[in-house]
């Protein structure tokens, strides 16, 4: 598989990512937590190789939203060659 350029998590990303962690681990069971875990590793690394795949939101400039599940979409900004 290709590589694709690093993406670098804001503070509030990673604190909402161990919430969503929490939440799984106690709702959850192992095989759904894994599931949902590879599933979100195959969304990052498309993101990472093609960081325009997903569409820009109307609500903040130059913001993309990957609506990953039901429950969860992931926000990412790319500029000059990186994630912000």
């Amino acid at each position: 598989m290709k590589s694709g350029f690093n993406i670098i998590w804001s503070d509030e990303a990673k604190n909402n990512l161990l919430c969503i962690i929490d939440y799984f681990e106690t709702n959850w069971t192992e095989k759904g937590l894994r599931n949902f875990f590879e599933k979100f590793e195959k969304t990052l690394q498309l993101i990472s190789q093609n960081p325009q795949i997903f569409r820009l939101t109307n609500k903040r400039k130059n913001v993309r939203k990957c609506v990953f599940s039901k429950q969860t979409s992931i926000y990412y900004k790319f500029e000059n060659n990186k994630f912000i």
